[in-house]
């Protein structure tokens, strides 16, 4: 993802990708695997909004990899964050306030008055749960369960615990009903989710109710638990979503007469299961380990109840025989079980992590965010960041109603920042227009200049030239432009509207995008292909709490491996070359190769080209070309791959890498697949754009390259490469498409190259002259630029290149 880069032309990625292949297993990597979820495609998708559906495939990877852990750790994890001493472990807490919401539990305990004559009694909680287990369709269950939690939250309110809390004044939360549609603008689109219930903050919930003239609680207990028809509530606001499957006309076991402390006892199922399903690239090589695990019974458990089924999804689409109260079920209801780009239902497990996907794009910076989903009479908790997904063990709150009472005494104890919002980026309205601020933060490294303290950014997040991520996991890149009066005086150079914010997760274990360009900058004062053309870092922030953290307090194995940390960088703004055409667009392509040329021989690797990390700026009257976006890049120092992300996009990656043997990660990165890829982003923008403009869906070329699996992708480009003479269009520049042709016959010829090379390799191995090893180290010391030569020598490169001279300014 590029800054400065308003609507890029980024692909869709959003066919099902492939599984690995698990069958090879290779434990000395040479580069880093394809990424299988839905971070592949998000931070390459730049009009989202029609492609929101189609992302479906690619979350539902990123579920099939959820961690779980035993709901007491995750409780006790919650109670952690909203006790008095959040960084000091307190491993009995858990108990203390299981024993001080017993009363509540068992009916004992009646809160103050909240508004004259209005007194809440935790008895109702019984009554509203036997409610909730009579024999009832889905939506028909929401109110009393919302009846008993506005209820609980009422009674927990005054309990007390010491070491906790009190109950957020700022947030009040709220237990809400929705199964409405919810729509989030992403760029030029509108996405659309119909969620069942949610926790809002009090005064969200007030506003989106058509009657807000009760008293706060008589709203919370009575208004919540009817289906909103008057005022808007928006993504931004949510702090949670409960998503509801329950088997319909079915009884539940109700509540017991009493309850008591007992030691937690597995569910059944005790994991969500998670789906599984072939994908469309080839067969599933094999089950994750969370769906072996959520298959097996709980130990010294008596047969699963029916209204514990695991499958109850299949059984909320309604048949012929479903009585007459069914109708009250809304057609939207019904339509959200689907999707527009299959017919397939969605499962629970996809619709929650859909829902977690747009509340991650509604605010910035968001750190984590927790969910509920309730089958029946079990609820489990999901816990998303950009490292993954972790799910709790069941809760059968009507067994065990004083774990539930905990979750919910917990949760009314957070803060915003325990929430998940990053409260360091504040939300400010100015004339209608909405804009984040970010100000105080210092940074202990300084860049370029000396320390600038704390730095006032504002990020005008309703600009159009904003660039948003939608998924789950992954750097989650989002840019925008910002002003900042301190950057301004301290850059004088840069106009105030030229500065552009890029926040993203980036990898814990890579080097960061920050100590590269400084070595970046290193090459530059030395090099003049260099000088110049890389992007200008006015500031940056490391913030501090790695997504390991949590996975750490909860005990989640290997929770270093793929830990994420959270920066903002602050950028000279660009412009992207898909906007040039005919000599611009060469120049500047071809001053981007001599800068990555030059940065390779300096041991910078950048490893990601494509057309929005090739950007530019104009200076006296000619375009500059800039090799942009290092968060993937790695330096020589570095033995082996980096992290977990793969790097590469798809549609420009080298041939080599598009192979299984690629997309596992047992062909070594080369320079050659580098510049391969420039090739790649030539023939992209000269078949895509006309004079500059992104062409029309219907005469535009390529699209398929980036809706296939990455093999697909690889033969769908060696079928292009036997074809490519037939594609010129009209529009193009005849010399620049010359080139194009004659680049792909470079690439061609290379091809062979290296088939004669490893037949004759296999042969030296038989005899065992000579190793693949020392083959590819042999190819690096010598023969690793002749892919550069062979395109540079061309004729119609010379002729290009003398076209250029002829055209650009006398200076």
């Amino acid at each position: 993802m590029s800054p400065g880069e308003a609507q890029p032309d980024q692909p869709n990625l959003a066919s099902t990708p492939p599984r690995a292949n698990q069958s090879s297993h290779v434990s000395n990597l040479k580069s880093t695997p394809l990424s299988r979820g839905a971070s592949a495609a998000s931070d390459h998708i730049g009009l989202i909004g029609a492609k929101i559906n189609q992302i479906r495939p690619w979350i539902e990877r990123d579920i099939e990899k959820t961690k779980t852990c035993n709901v007491d750790v995750m409780l006790g994890d919650l109670l952690q964050r909203a006790s008095n001493d959040p960084e000091t472990p307190q491993p009995d807490l858990l108990d203390e306030c299981l024993d001080a919401v017993l009363q509540v539990c068992n009916g004992k305990f009646s809160t103050k008055e909240k508004t004259p004559g209005q007194i809440f009694r935790s008895s109702d909680i019984a009554q509203s749960l036997r409610d909730y287990s009579l024999p009832m369709i889905e939506t028909k269950s929401y109110a009393p369960f919302i009846k008993a939690t506005n209820t609980a939250l009422a009674c927990l309110e005054e309990i007390s615990v010491e070491a906790m809390r009190v109950a957020s004044s700022d947030l009040e939360m709220i237990c809400q009903r929705n199964d409405m549609p919810i729509y989030q603008k992403h760029q030029t689109e509108k996405s659309k989710r119909m969620p069942d219930v949610f926790i809002l903050p009090s005064k969200s919930s007030k506003e989106a109710s058509s009657d807000a003239a009760n008293p706060p609680w008589d709203h919370r207990v009575q208004n919540a638990a009817k289906k909103p028809k008057g005022g808007r509530i928006f993504w931004k606001d949510v702090l949670a979503s409960i998503e509801f499957k329950r088997t319909p006309n079915f009884a539940l076991e109700g509540p017991p007469a009493s309850y008591k402390v007992e030691n937690y006892t597995p569910t059944y199922p005790e994991y969500r299961k998670v789906p599984v399903r072939e994908a469309s690239a080839g067969p599933a090589t094999g089950v994750s380990d969370l769906q072996t695990q959520a298959e097996q019974p709980a130990p010294d458990l008596p047969p699963p109840r029916r209204s514990n089924c695991d499958n109850v999804v299949k059984n909320t689409n309604g048949s012929s025989k479903r009585k007459a109260e069914d109708d009250e079920e809304s057609a939207a209801k019904r339509a959200k079980t689907t999707n527009t780009d299959t017919d397939r239902p969605l499962d629970v497990t996809v619709q929650t992590a859909l829902y977690a996907a747009e509340m991650f794009a509604a605010n910035i910076a968001v750190t984590h965010l927790l969910n509920l989903i309730i089958v029946d009479n079990i609820v489990w908790i999901w816990y998303y960041d950009r490292q993954g997904i972790i799910q709790s063990s069941g809760i059968n709150f009507m067994k065990d109603l004083p774990r539930f009472m905990v979750l919910l005494y917990a949760l009314q104890r957070f803060n915003l920042g325990d929430w998940g919002r990053n409260t360091q980026f504040e939300e400010v309205v100015e004339e209608g227009v909405h804009k984040t601020t970010l100000d105080g933060v210092v940074v202990k490294d300084g860049v370029h200049k000396a320390d600038l303290g704390g730095v006032d950014l504002v990020i005008h997040t309703s600009s159009k030239e904003r660039v948003t991520h939608y998924g789950l996991k992954g750097r989650a890149t989002n840019v925008f432009p910002v002003t900042s009066e301190k950057l301004s005086a301290e850059f004088p150079d840069i106009k105030k509207d030229r500065m552009v914010a890029k926040i993203f997760w980036a990898e814990e274990d890579r080097i960061s995008e920050p100590e590269i360009l400084k070595k970046v900058d290193e090459i530059a004062a030395k090099e003049s292909d260099v000088e110049g053309h890389v992007p200008q870092l006015l500031w940056y922030c490391r913030f501090p709490n790695p997504t390991r953290a949590v996975r750490e307090a909860l005990g989640i194995p290997e929770a270093k491996k793929g830990s994420r940390v959270l920066y903002i960088l602050v950028f000279r703004k660009l412009d992207s070359i898909t906007a040039l055409y005919g000599i611009e667009l060469f120049d500047v392509w071809r001053q981007c190769i001599l800068c990555h040329i030059a940065l390779w021989k300096g041991e910078v690797y950048h490893l990601d080209v494509s057309p929005g990390n090739l950007m530019c700026y104009k200076k006296d009257g000619r375009w500059i070309g800039v090799l942009n976006d290092y968060d993937l890049s790695s330096l020589k120092i570095n033995a082996g791959p980096m992290g977990n992300e793969r790097t590469g996009t798809v549609p420009f990656m080298a041939l080599d890498l598009l192979t299984p043997e690629g997309q596992r990660g047992e062909v070594a990165h080369l320079y050659r697949h580098d510049l391969e890829s420039f090739v790649w982003v030539l023939v992209w923008v000269c078949l895509r754009y006309e004079n500059g403009v992104l062409l029309a869906s219907s005469s535009r070329l390529l699209d398929e390259w980036a809706t296939v699996d990455p093999v697909t992708c690889g033969e769908k480009k060696r079928t292009f490469l036997d074809r490519f003479v037939h594609f010129e269009r009209d529009w193009m520049d005849p010399q620049i498409w010359k080139l194009v042709e004659d680049s792909l016959e470079v690439l061609e010829d290379d091809k062979h190259r290296q088939v004669k090379n490893k037949i004759v390799q296999a042969r030296k191995a038989r005899k065992g002259i000579r190793t693949d090893a020392e083959e590819e180290k042999e190819e690096k010391k010598t023969g690793e630029y002749d892919l550069f030569h062979a395109l540079t020598a061309t004729e119609t490169w010379e002729r290009t290149l003398k076209r250029l001279c002829a055209y650009l300014p006398e200076s």
